[in-house]
């Protein structure tokens, strides 16, 4: 390996790069190899394709939650691998397949415009949609949607990062009438929504979906109270993965939900309470009281020892989901399955 390439850290590279807001994990997967490819010495396609699989794997490894970098290191090695070599220079070849991964990254950035529009023509005017967590696909699809009908939206708090609050905040900011649920109260706002709108890290091949936890359990409640689950995903973002139960994906690992081996510590006899009247006062030992100011009860909340014991992800079936909304068009989760077959199909 020449210094020239072992210069470049892809993790360093995708880092810089997924700081545009535009950018999804996906995007910024692609730009990353186009980068590598940019400054790599390989003489020949197998050469590139090897050093390619070596980044992804790299990259797979060293960022959290890498399902939807995946799809877009998959989907960029499957263009170049398949990549017509008319070029009878290697070098040529590669400034070719640099400036193809560059237009499709700048073209991609539209693709949730055209997710939005289609998704209009299901949104009717006084609708009450319920969403989850933050997606930007889904931001755009109800903002253009508010500019041409009225909108409510409940959407779940989204523990631990809270990234509802950061819809709420969006929504609010733009006119749209926003409620914060609770993620335990998904069943109770149900009846009061016409339909579920969600994002995606990943839409698999079996037509089921890859999102924030959480997303599962709202499918299925969806579905018992008869309402559409709608999943919106850019097909960059469509993953030859085939997973059958939450254990199948990428990201469990034997932490999750493991049960902690810590001993239970019982409170010193100096701690325990003696007994709060119901006016404020405290019961001394003599049984006499003491007027004492009863401070205001401190919500309980997970150690970051505990919220790792949790998965990022969760993994919807098909037969929950009522239609994906993409940019190749809006899709049956059947028919997502034949779209990805044929897309790696060359």
């Amino acid at each position: 390996m020449s210094d020239e390439s072992a210069k470049f850290d892809v993790c360093a590279t995708y880092q810089r790069i997924i700081q545009n807001e535009e950018l999804s994990p996906p995007l910024a997967a692609i730009l990353t190899l186009t980068e590598s490819i940019f400054k790599s010495n390989a003489g020949t396609m197998f050469e590139l394709v090897q050093a390619l699989n070596d980044d992804a794997e790299v990259l797979k490894e060293q960022i959290p939650n890498s399902i939807s970098l995946n799809a877009g290191c998959e989907l960029f090695i499957a263009f170049v691998t398949l990549f017509p070599h008319e070029s009878d220079s290697f070098a040529e070849l590669k400034t070719e397949l640099v400036q193809q991964g560059q237009k499709y990254a700048a073209e991609a950035i539209s693709f949730r415009d055209k997710i939005a529009e289609a998704t209009l023509g299901f949104i009717k005017d006084d609708s009450v949609i319920l969403t989850h967590s933050y997606s930007r696909v889904v931001m755009k699809a109800l903002l253009h949607a508010h500019k041409t009908k009225r909108i409510s939206v409940y959407v779940t708090e989204a523990r631990p990062r809270g990234l509802g609050l950061k819809t709420h905040e969006a929504l609010t900011a733009a006119g749209i009438p926003c409620t914060v649920v609770l993620d335990s109260a998904v069943a109770y706002v149900m009846d009061r929504v016409d339909f579920v709108m969600v994002g995606s890290e990943a839409v698999v091949e079996s037509g089921g979906l890859i999102n924030a936890v959480g997303s599962n359990q709202m499918a299925i409640i969806a579905k018992a109270a008869n309402k559409p689950f709608y999943a919106l995903a850019e097909s960059y973002k469509f993953h030859r993965l085939f997973p059958l139960s939450q254990y199948d994906l990428p990201t469990h690992n034997p932490t999750i939900l493991s049960f902690s081996t810590l001993q239970h510590r019982p409170t010193p006899p100096d701690k325990v309470s003696h007994g709060t009247t119901a006016s404020g006062q405290t019961l001394a030992r003599d049984g006499t009281s003491e007027t004492t100011i009863v401070p205001p009860p401190t919500e309980m909340k997970m150690s970051t020892e505990q919220m790792s014991r949790n998965p990022s992800v969760d993994y919807t079936r098909p037969d929950l989901i009522s239609l994906v909304f993409s940019d190749v068009g809006i899709l049956t989760p059947e028919g997502v399955s034949q779209y990805l077959v044929g897309m790696f199909a060359g």
